[in-house]
């Protein structure tokens, strides 16, 4: 086919959520009944006109299909899912005759119903982005649903744009699947992908119609190999689904997208591929040096689109480097295309906004509007050449310079103290006299605890806003803090509970409060990036050493801790989530910033031993998040990530004893990690997966005190009793209940006061059914 030309400069998806978060505020009111589906619809069409033009301001054209259309009112996995049918059985009901799903049925699907689960939840690859994942069976219906996707661009369309649609490709969606309950053994999603070929073949032919010249297949499966499927059978898929898409009549040219990482072994078989474009993440992979000759030959015939502008990170970067890629690139193919290495996603929306950050920080930044113009400055030096955008070029490079030289950008005293460390530094007495000594906290078997926020209410963001506005003093935003800790201990009295917290209500999240009081690190006001549908975070910004100039957490926990008989937890972030919740400084090794950080967290343990505290938990939900996906890179950063939160840990005491908390990723990659944390307990995700992790912690001979979650806290399901109960049973069935805690999958902070009373409720009556099936004494209450 005679393929329309790409055009020069384009990126790969943009922030959907909203500069000021309006699409997360029209979706949530659809959710509470304020607002109908019409109305959503009117406001989600607002975002998306605002978007392209505020695209075509910036640079990108309105005609040459260089915008992308990525859109989602949830997930683009979902969407994927609910496009091609693959609808999970308990939520058939919510089809019409032709098998489509509206907007009500497609939030059920993500949210849960009654008893029926969500569909369960993980990571997109190595970043802080969650994504929805398929269930598969050998007999899931596939039938094309694809109103909305031409919908979007016939939207785009008659506002006078050529958009590009964007869609998970095939072989991706498929290996981000799992196989549905009921599947036999041995059987694979992607063993059915010769039967999903045929609906995205017809998918292109309703695009072709509908007029779409380019279409956007996101295949980042590709450039994985940490995904559980031999290698070899991902690079054959490749063939059987685009040999197949490439050879129908009628369909839009392909741009496949392969980020995170390089396309290494899976190049050659794209290569050959009747596709039109390939994009390569060229910020965190890269090309051969050397091609094989067909390769090389069926790449100089391909539109090569460069992912030199970094969409997974806020700096500004080196634009001379970028440039200087993008022109290597044409030695390859005379056809090449300026990009972002990922969808602009990960990263807010506009640094201009930001008008409380230091100006020379801000100097250093770049945010998505940023980063598109980046794009548009490059295209234009690839069209007109390197003179032609010098100015800016040079620009950056100053910024970089003045980056390099700035005070506190680099610590005599930080860097001393880690150059200081000893193998001492990171290692605890044996977990056997841990537990010993611990034994005085004389807890029951089946100890009951949360993981450490309460719901966040109304009430208490208010109190924050007003503090920050001077509304209120700081004695008395403490004394309302104050209450609402002394309200939690009592509920969690009543509940039951035999381990506490104090609820975290002085936090506005899990990392952002730490980077407040740590130097080092700045927050914004604006930059929200979107973690899973309608949730957003603002994540910090990591920009020089770290260190702790006073306690952080020590005045809550002691207050806390004062109210009750039962021993409450100190709560602390972990140093590999403060990283990976961040935008952190790219001008040195992550593992060098991380032990930076564990050093602050050594500190603080300390703090909360002498103040009293005997446990203390320290999050790493991050810990599989920042897995590489290349094997070849996991051992170093495994090597890193868990030595410095055993830097944090390793001062502490041998009757203190250390949690953590891991959340929403599949561990079973990561158990060798997790053992060697060395942590006390560790609590995970496992009720939305329903225990399916407990092979894994029984098959790998994992010995230390472990809490799989009953109570899966981001949807708004109250489990039952009963629920919970047959998730203990089968965990007691794998664990031996010595070792075994009880707690929900992750912190309430998102979750209502009416809900989290009930399914806590719930946790305490199973737990004691399960303790009395066991003959298991309780204790008084």
């Amino acid at each position: 086919m005679n393929a329309p030309a790409f055009p020069t400069g384009t990126i790969l998806g943009y922030p959907r959520i909203g500069r000021r978060r309006e699409l997360k505020r029209a979706v949530e009111a659809f959710w509470a009944g304020t607002l109908d589906a019409a109305e959503l619809e009117a406001r989600a069409a607002e975002l998306r006109a605002a978007t392209r033009e505020r695209l075509t301001e910036l640079g990108l054209g309105r005609d040459d299909s260089s915008i992308p259309e990525s859109f989602s009112y949830y997930d683009q996995v979902l969407d994927t899912a609910v496009a091609v049918g693959a609808v999970p059985e308990r939520f058939r009901r919510l089809q019409d005759e032709r098998g489509a799903v509206d907007l009500a049925g497609y939030f059920t699907i993500a949210r849960g119903e009654g008893e029926d689960a969500p569909l369960e939840m993980t990571k997109w690859f190595d970043t802080n982005y969650h994504y929805l994942v398929p269930e598969i069976g050998p007999d899931t219906p596939f039938a094309l649903h694809a109103e909305r996707i031409v919908a979007e661009f016939a939207e785009a369309k008659a506002a006078g744009y050529l958009t590009r649609p964007v869609i998970v490709g095939p072989v991706t969606f498929l290996l981000l699947a799992k196989a549905a309950d009921g599947a036999p053994a041995g059987f694979r999603p992607l063993d059915r992908l010769a039967d999903l070929v045929p609906v995205y073949a017809a998918l292109l032919a309703e695009l072709c119609t509908a007029g779409v010249e380019w279409v956007q297949l996101d295949e980042p499966g590709l450039v994985s190999e940490s995904i559980d499927e031999p290698r070899d059978r991902v690079i054959e898929a490749i063939g059987v689904a685009y040999d197949a898409l490439g050879a129908a009549d009628c369909r839009p040219s392909v741009f496949i997208a392969a980020p995170y990482a390089s396309l290494d072994d899976a190049l050659p078989a794209l290569a050959a591929a009747p596709v039109e474009a390939i994009g390569l993440d060229l910020v965190r992979g890269r090309v051969p040096e050397q091609l094989d000759p067909a390769t090389a030959e069926s790449l100089a015939a391909k539109t090569l689109v460069a992912g030199v502008v970094d969409g997974h990170n806020i700096w500004r970067g080196d634009l001379a480097q970028a440039f200087d890629r993008v022109e290597a690139l044409r030695s390859i193919s005379g056809d090449v295309c300026v990009s972002t290495s990922t969808s602009l996603l990960h990263v807010p929306h506009d640094v201009d906004d930001e008008t409380a950050l230091d100006a020379r920080l801000v100097s250093w930044l770049a945010f998505a509007d940023q980063k598109v113009a980046q794009v548009a400055t490059l295209e234009r030096g690839l069209v007109a050449g390197r003179a032609e955008i010098q100015d800016e070029l040079d620009a950056a490079s100053a910024a970089l310079a003045d980056r390099a030289g700035a005070p506190g950008v680099r610590v005599p005293a930080v860097r001393d103290r880690l150059a200081a460390l000893a193998d001492r530094d990171f290692t605890r007495a044996a977990y056997d006299e841990r537990v010993a000594a611990q034994e005085t906290l004389d807890l029951p078997e089946l100890p009951t605890t949360t993981i450490g926020s309460f719901p966040q209410t109304a009430d208490l963001r208010r109190a924050r806003a007003r503090l920050l506005q001077g509304e209120l003093t700081d004695a008395e935003y403490r004394a309302l803090m104050r209450d609402e800790i002394a309200r939690v201990i009592r509920l969690q009295e009543d509940l039951g509970l035999d381990v506490l917290v104090h609820g975290e209500p002085e936090r506005n999240d899990m990392v952002q409060y730490f980077a407040e009081l740590l130097d080092g690190f700045a927050v914004t006001q604006h930059g929200w990036v979107q973690s899973y549908g309608s949730r957003c975070t603002r994540p910090s910004i990591l920009w020089g050493d770290v260190s702790r100039p006073a306690p952080m957490t020590v005045e809550w926990s002691t207050y806390a801790q004062s109210l009750t008989e039962k021993p409450v937890k100190g709560m602390l972030t972990g140093p590999v989530t403060i990283l990976a919740w961040s935008f952190v400084r790219d001008d040195q090794p992550l593992g060098d910033t991380a032990r930076q950080v564990a050093l602050a967290l050594r500190d603080e343990i300390g703090d909360l031993e002498s103040a009293g505290i005997r446990i203390i938990q320290v999050d790493e939900p991050a810990l599989r998040e920042l897995l590489p996906l290349k094997l070849a890179e996991q051992p170093a950063y495994l090597d890193w990530s868990v030595g410095s939160f055993r830097l944090a840990t390793g001062g502490a005491a041998v009757g203190t004893q250390v949690h953590t908390h891991l959340c929403y990723s599949e561990f079973g990659v990561v158990i060798d990690a997790i053992r060697n944390l060395d942590a006390d307990v560790t609590s995970i995700e496992a009720a939305r997966s329903r225990m399916e992790v407990v092979d894994d912690l029984a098959g790998s001979g994992f010995d230390h005190g472990i809490g799989p979650g009953v109570y899966d806290i981001h949807s708004p399901r109250v489990p039952s009793a009963a629920e919970v109960q047959a998730l203990l049973q089968r965990a007691v069935a794998e664990i031996p209940a010595t070792r075994l805690w009880v707690n929900p999958d992750c912190g309430l902070k998102t979750r209502g006061y009416d809900e989290t009373v009930a399914s806590l409720g719930h946790i305490i009556e199973a737990t004691r059914a399960v303790r009395s099936e066991r003959s298991v004494p309780v204790l008084a209450e």
